[in-house]
């Protein structure tokens, strides 16, 4: 499998909660998360929350928004047996499933078709038909890892060799000022 690794500014993080245990979903966000859904499912005992059809979570600028969202919380030390909310702790995983698509600014944004943020490591890894895009920069992939705190990540194909249709890709435009700056 043939990689690029590239630093992204793209740092994104794709996190959302239930509501009592908001997180932060964007970068330097301190605000309250605020997600919608057609439907949520809560098992309090998994300490699992899943956001089904039409998922959407909000924070500040940040948006991330994808078939389904699932929250998945630490168990607190004791708690196994507990049955509210109270058993359960911090933010430990976010998976979003189907037509994948966050948002950290106007010209910011990554979609895919599936996405797992682990909080525990800072990593967002995004699969499937991977667009990442910043301004009219563009790079595609099958599958992109970015560290949320380093912003530095990798993006795969899913084939190697020269004339290999799916291997990363990348096009960048020169920022206007380059432009002017080398006439």
């Amino acid at each position: 499998m043939k990689s690029l690794v590239i630093p992204t500014v793209i740092a994104a993080a794709l996190m959302a909660a239930t509501t009592a245990h908001a997180q932060q979903l964007g970068p330097n966000s301190e605000g309250p998360v605020d997600i919608t859904a057609d439907e949520l499912e809560v098992q309090n005992k998994a300490c699992v929350s899943t956001w089904r059809g039409k998922a959407e979570a909000l924070q500040g600028q940040a948006r991330l928004r994808a078939d389904v969202i699932r929250a998945i919380f630490a168990t607190k030390p004791g708690a196994a047996g507990g049955t509210g909310t109270g058993a359960c702790g911090d933010l430990i995983r976010m998976e979003a499933e189907g037509s994948v698509y966050y948002v950290t600014s106007k010209d910011q944004r990554v979609r895919g078709d599936n996405g797992v943020y682990d909080a525990q490591n800072s990593t967002v890894t995004l699969t499937g038909d991977v667009v990442a895009v910043q301004g009219q920069n563009v790079l595609r992939g099958s599958r992109m890892v970015f560290n949320t705190e380093t912003g530095e990540g990798r993006m795969v194909g899913t084939a190697t060799g020269k004339n290999a249709s799916a291997r990363p890709r990348g096009v960048f435009y020169p920022s206007k000022k380059s432009q002017s700056a080398s006439k």
